[in-house]
């Protein structure tokens, strides 16, 4: 089969690889339909996670048709169409039983790896690198998924991919946000970065009642989907002084809740300790650029609480601890525990509470993943969400972009009353 794979730091190719095989009588193979080329994807397009290997297949965001099963397996047959969550799950242990899938303690088989870097080892994941699995990835013509009766779900409407295949990875992590973020009704909610899983922390953050979102951000089409789709004020923080600014709408007491979308690699124009940030990272003495996380953390109103589906993934510089503890604020991270929350915002898809098919700017076959990474990188072209489609025709190909406009994207969610 054709799948991408990982060959350095800017460099994913269109391999031919060995097709997926069952191994353990729990698994599936599912021939992938849509995947998802996700932001985390980019700290391994640019070299920032340890212990990739050169043909690693990459990509977490996949769904398809079950192609063949192994013979535990009790919940799916060949022909049904699901979506797979990032985070491979057994469901059995201490941390499955407790609906925390992420912290799964038997599925990853670099845990000594992620034990030295990180005390414990998380749960394995599809497409990331030795130290979480190094299970290949859903960027590909066809995937094995191990614990399928824990993974996956069923897709039974008519629903198109498009609709219900986000459901791998970023709506979920969006929702999870804005749920650690405790959002309470009427608070004033601030998200740093409005790539997809921004776009879907503000979605979700009115859904917990907020009452006021404001989307941060310096790209304009990233801003303009948060303005028409995410109903957010937004600030450009190439244009203002974030900081300044939040106090300044909140009364002067900071937002009540600050989600950090952006994670390791935070631009932070113009100001010093981005700078710093980034002249470390070149010279390979830090991996992360935490300069969101500094921001949000002094700009959060006292007693206020910090969420983080940001990735990070190394140790952070100059982080302001002492403003986080004599503030009080709480915090509130961790990778998804994606199997919690798939049957509840799949039922909101398919009850037209959201459609989550307005973050989608670009569908592509498989053989053009390489340059929409590169795209997708740069932030060239309105480029915020690809959707890779393996069976693509070929004469489609050229017509793969699309460029967002109001007009094009029914709102994501109805106004609220």
């Amino acid at each position: 089969m054709k799948a991408i794979c990982w060959h350095g730091t800017g460099d994913v190719r269109v391999d031919t690889v060995p097709d997926p095989e069952i191994l353990d009588p729990k698994d599936i193979i599912i021939q992938v339909t849509a995947s998802g080329i996700c932001g985390s994807d980019l700290h391994l397009y640019d070299g920032l996670m340890p212990t990739m290997e050169a043909g690693d297949i990459i990509g977490h965001e996949p769904m398809g048709i079950v192609v063949e099963v192994g013979s535990e397996v009790k919940k799916f047959r060949k022909g049904d169409r699901v979506v797979v969550p990032f985070v491979i799950a057994c469901g059995c242990c201490f941390f499955c039983q407790k609906q925390l899938y992420s912290a799964c303690d038997t599925t990853n088989p670099g845990a000594d790896l992620a034990k030295v870097a990180m005390g414990q080892a998380p749960a394995g994941l599809f497409g990331y690198s030795g130290m979480l699995g190094r299970y290949p990835g859903g960027q590909a013509e066809y995937l094995r998924v191990p614990h399928a009766d824990v993974g996956p779900i069923k897709i039974e409407s008519d629903l198109p991919d498009e609709k219900v295949v986000f459901l791998s990875d970023i709506y979920p992590t969006g929702y999870m946000a804005a749920e650690n973020a405790g959002i309470e009704p009427g608070d004033t909610v601030a998200v740093w970065g409005c790539g997809p899983v921004g776009q879907f922390a503000i979605q979700s953050a009115w859904m917990f009642g907020a009452g006021r979102v404001i989307a941060i951000d310096r790209v304009p089409e990233r801003l303009e989907m948060a303005r028409v789709h995410g109903r957010a004020e937004v600030l450009n923080f190439e244009d203002e002084k974030i900081h300044d600014r939040l106090i300044e709408m909140t009364g002067g007491r900071g937002p009540d809740r600050c989600i950090d979308a952006v994670g390791a690699e935070a631009h932070g124009t113009g100001s010093l300790d981005a700078v710093v940030d980034r002249a470390k990272q070149a010279m390979h003495l830090s991996m992360d650029r935490p300069h969101v996380l500094r921001q949000a953390i002094m700009a959060c109103r006292k007693a206020g609480t910090l969420s983080i589906p940001g990735v990070y993934i190394g140790l952070l510089d100059k982080i302001p601890f002492g403003a986080l503890v004599n503030k009080g604020l709480t915090v509130r991270t961790g990778q998804t525990h994606v199997q919690r929350y798939l049957a509840p915002l799949l039922e909101k898809v398919e009850n037209g509470e959201i459609d989550p098919s307005f973050v989608v700017t670009h569908r592509i076959p498989l053989e053009g993943a390489p340059d929409a990474y590169e795209k997708f990188r740069k932030k060239e072209d309105g480029c915020i969400k690809v959707v890779i489609k393996p069976g693509m025709a070929s004469e489609q190909r050229s017509s793969g972009d699309i460029t967002i406009s109001s007009e094009m994207i029914p709102p994501a969610i109805a106004p609220l009353a």
